[in-house]
């Protein structure tokens, strides 16, 4: 799933940069031989657990009114990537391969509604200096 900036870029530089390297980090796991997979899923985990933290930085900031959803859905994939973890980290890697291979289509509609959701509230309260 390479970076689409016309799918993908929501106009907040910071969602922006963070969404890149999600997409970086996603690829490089599915293309990852089962050697490399175990310290990829690890990054790719880590990484979410950063971003879904940073977006709820910015829920706080803009008072955004969707919050309980948005969380709810970080809390769930969340969840989702600690339990695959445990088992790459006991050496079962297939169903966290199946996994990897559906977080293009999860990451396309979470993008495309509550990320855009969040950043359309960010510029909001946030709007861009006005040209003289």
């Amino acid at each position: 799933m390479p970076w689409d900036e016309s799918g993908y870029a929501l106009g907040v530089a910071e969602m922006d940069a963070t969404h890149r390297e999600f997409i970086e980090a996603a690829d490089a796991l599915m293309a990852a031989p089962d050697e490399a997979f175990p310290a990829l899923f690890a990054h790719l985990h880590e990484h979410t657990r950063l971003h879904f933290e940073h977006e709820g930085t910015l829920m706080k900031a803009c008072r955004f009114p969707a919050t309980g959803e948005h969380n709810s859905e970080h809390l769930r994939v969340l969840g989702e990537l600690g339990y695959f973890a445990r088992g790459v980290k006991a050496g079962r890697i297939g169903l966290a391969r199946i996994y990897v291979r559906a977080l293009p289509d999860w990451f396309a509609l979470h993008v495309a509604t509550m990320d855009a959701a969040l950043a359309g509230c960010l510029k909001r309260e946030t709007p861009e200096p006005t040209r003289r």
